[in-house]
């Protein structure tokens, strides 16, 4: 039986954003785990599924490590599971990753379906190093280690020539960008991709320097930033 890892959209509709064999393969089941039922019911249903004939569970950030596995039951009965994050890829800064880690301990194949991630379609656009380049999840909260690590980032990223991408929590962006633009040299390039796949979408790459005159604000929109020293 089989674990599919399955995107959900960023700002398009399933139709916009999923491939037709990736729809096809999510109309055929019956159970998911969902991060949240009701933006995953929402979800399904707008892909053509039937909502009321599907059976959700539940796995987020606050579900209990000993409880993963009684997830995977739909698997061990022969029949397909689905795993659905909130939007964008399952299991990249994303509690799935513990169901996945699950099936594959009992032997499961896990199948990831295309669809969209915000992480790449912001390296994308982004015109930073694409041959070398790390996801770093959230950096620290508090201000002090979220500038330590910040400047950990500038120096691993111009000693290897490598693009560092990291998101912040919406109501953080600008108490994140702003530590960004206070403690990296002038030289070093960063990227502020907002909004993707939205018809607000804003993607603009420039150097600190050119970030410190701007001093434009984010806002609380999603956002990916990514980081290359110079």
């Amino acid at each position: 039986m089989i674990l599919y890892a399955i995107p959900s959209p960023i700002g398009a509709t399933p139709q916009d954003s999923l491939p037709a064999p990736a729809l096809a393969t999510i109309r055929s089941l019956k159970d998911f785990v969902v991060e949240n039922a009701k933006s995953a019911r929402a979800f399904l249903s707008a892909a053509g599924c039937k909502p009321r004939e599907l059976q959700l569970s539940e796995l987020s950030e606050h579900t209990v490590a000993a409880e993963v596995p009684a997830l995977l039951q739909p698997l061990r009965e022969g029949r397909a599971l689905g795993l659905v994050s909130e939007a964008g890829c399952p299991a990249i800064a994303d509690p799935g990753a513990a169901l996945i880690e699950a099936a594959h301990r009992e032997g499961f194949r896990v199948v990831p379906l295309i669809g969209p991630s915000s992480i790449t379609l912001a390296l994308m656009a982004s015109g930073l190093e694409g041959q070398r380049f790390a996801f770093c999840g959230y950096l620290p909260r508090d201000g002090a280690d979220r500038a330590k690590r910040i400047r950990e980032l500038e120096v691993r990223s111009r000693r290897e020539r490598e693009t560092e991408i990291f998101i912040e929590t919406p109501y953080r962006n600008d108490a994140l960008f702003a530590a960004l633009l206070e403690g990296c040299a002038p030289s070093t390039r960063l990227c502020v991709a907002a909004d993707l796949s939205l018809s607000t979408e804003s993607i603009r790459t420039n150097s600190i320097a050119e970030w410190r005159r701007a001093r434009k604000a984010i806002g609380k929109r999603p956002a990916v930033f990514l980081l290359l020293g110079q």
